[in-house]
């Protein structure tokens, strides 16, 4: 039986599916990101979410921790071609070989992309997700404020709580 025939009439419909939320950052991040990062980790995996990220050190590494720590499901999406290059919490290593044009993946990957901290990499991972519809949740982050004409624009969090919520929300 081929595997679409198995699934028919049994797929959930896309409300009943765990939101994926990526989370982007350094890949060697400050202690303070670490500890923001691993704490929407958590909150994501209570509220039954998907941890999506590029599956290496940092932000990746300490949203991965928190979100295993409450059983939640974390995916990591890797540049490079070893899936034994994913930090040890990723659940689910998908090795690219793509290097940072991994970073596109990550995005498209996710309904809702929360940025702690970062450099250029993150900022690039932000365009993306703008330009493509995704919803983008700074937490000390690029808030783009230079730009205040540009649409859509980031949303600003103060707290990992308020992050997640604002991840969850289905109001933009």
């Amino acid at each position: 039986m081929c595997a679409d025939a198995a699934l028919k009439g049994s797929q959930l419909p896309s409300a009943a599916r765990p939101r994926r939320i990526a989370v982007c950052g350094l890949g060697r991040a400050s202690e303070s990101d670490s500890a923001l990062a691993f704490e929407v980790g958590r909150l994501v995996a209570d509220r039954g979410g998907i941890v999506v990220c590029g599956g290496l050190g940092g932000v990746m590494e300490a949203a991965c921790r928190g979100a295993r720590e409450r059983g939640g499901l974390t995916v990591g999406l890797l540049p490079t071609n070893d899936s034994t290059t994913a930090n040890p919490h990723v659940l689910i290593p998908i090795p690219t070989g793509l290097g940072e044009v991994r970073n596109f993946l990550i995005v498209y990957a996710a309904e809702v992309m929360i940025a702690i901290g970062g450099e250029l990499g993150t900022l690039s991972e932000m365009a993306v997700a703008l330009k493509n519809g995704r919803r983008v949740v700074t937490l000390g982050s690029w808030t783009l404020s230079e730009r205040p004409d540009l649409k859509p624009r980031p949303i600003l969090a103060r707290t990992p709580l308020e992050a997640v919520e604002l991840a969850f929300s289905d109001v933009a």
